[in-house]
């Protein structure tokens, strides 16, 4: 791979991990939300709906830390 194309995966890298920094934040956010409810609420469809956002939220970040993998092997 020439240096050109390393330099563009490089910067598809680093704008993909601040994405996912942003993504982490979101979801610790939203859990910390979800924990600070009340219990009963926790249960309800609300807190479910919250829950669900959260796991989302982490499986997406995985998704992305998982393209960063990839990333980072094509640049070797």
């Amino acid at each position: 791979m020439n240096n050109t194309r390393r330099k563009s995966i490089q910067n598809i890298f680093d704008r993909l991990e601040e994405l996912m920094q942003e993504i982490e934040a979101l979801q610790e956010e939203e859990q910390e939300a979800l924990d600070n409810l009340p219990e009963s609420l926790q249960e309800g469809e609300r807190g479910q709906a919250m829950q669900e956002a959260a796991d989302n939220l982490e499986y997406a970040a995985s998704s992305v830390q998982e393209a960063l993998d990839y990333l980072e092997e094509a640049m070797q």
